[in-house]
């Protein structure tokens, strides 16, 4: 289960990886209007960070990144970078679920990776919380 697209090769359209994603794809797009409408987030079919990552939108604004898509079988993960100070103030806001994977981050510099995956509205909930840290001054 949550495999991902790895055929290097095979490059999706945007409705290849929702439909991959199945019924995860309507959270998908919710967070997609979320990142376009209220950031004006670009976003680019891409196959970053090596061969087990596999097929993703990045999104960034203007030129910075604020995250990565992988399209999984059945699911999404989001895959961003977060700073541990900015996390501190929204973390007691977060469910248990959004509080282990930042628990379980990759550390790095100030902050750290995380890789979230959505299976249901309250991660889509969470994901807007962790993403708008992203843009918070």
């Amino acid at each position: 289960m949550y495999e991902r697209l790895l055929d290097k090769l095979l490059c999706p359209a945007f409705d290849d990886l929702l439909l991959y994603s199945g019924e995860s794809s309507a959270f998908w797009l919710e967070l997609d209007a979320y990142l376009a409408d209220g950031f004006c987030a670009q976003r680019e079919i891409r196959f970053p960070y090596g061969n087990k990552y596999g097929w993703s939108c990045k999104y960034s604004v203007k030129r910075k990144h604020v995250c990565d898509i992988f399209a999984e079988n059945g699911a999404f993960s989001l895959h961003f970078r977060v700073d541990n100070e900015r996390l501190g103030f929204i973390y007691d806001e977060l469910s248990l679920y959004a509080k282990a994977v930042c628990d379980d981050k990759y550390d790095c510099g100030e902050g750290g990776w995380l890789t979230y995956r959505v299976c249901s509205a309250e991660h889509v909930a969470d994901a807007k919380t962790l993403l708008a840290l992203k843009f918070r001054v």
